[in-house]
């Protein structure tokens, strides 16, 4: 995880990085994502898609609403997929 990342969600008030969404898991995320390939790219999809939505929401990255949502939906369909590999190990 980036210090800039962790900053910028600090200034919105908001943290969706997932050891943040997941700390239960902390310690197998970090094992999944430099173990296994599968759950790496899903994880880095998730993060890639976290730092545009907080672009857009910081104006740095200038979107409509309806953009954003949808960076937003496909945000929470990654982390579903991340929380449903996580249960499973």
């Amino acid at each position: 995880m980036s210090a800039d990342l962790i900053n910028i969600d600090s200034i919105m008030g908001q943290n969706h990085d997932l050891q943040h969404e997941f700390p239960e898991f902390s310690e197998l995320i970090d094992r999944l994502w430099e173990t296994d390939e599968n759950f790496a790219h899903l994880a880095d999809d998730y993060t890639r898609l976290n730092r545009e939505v907080i672009r857009i929401e910081k104006g740095v990255e200038p979107r409509d609403n309806q953009y954003c949502e949808d960076v937003k939906k496909k945000r929470l369909l990654h982390k579903d997929r991340i929380y449903a590999v996580l249960i499973s190990n």
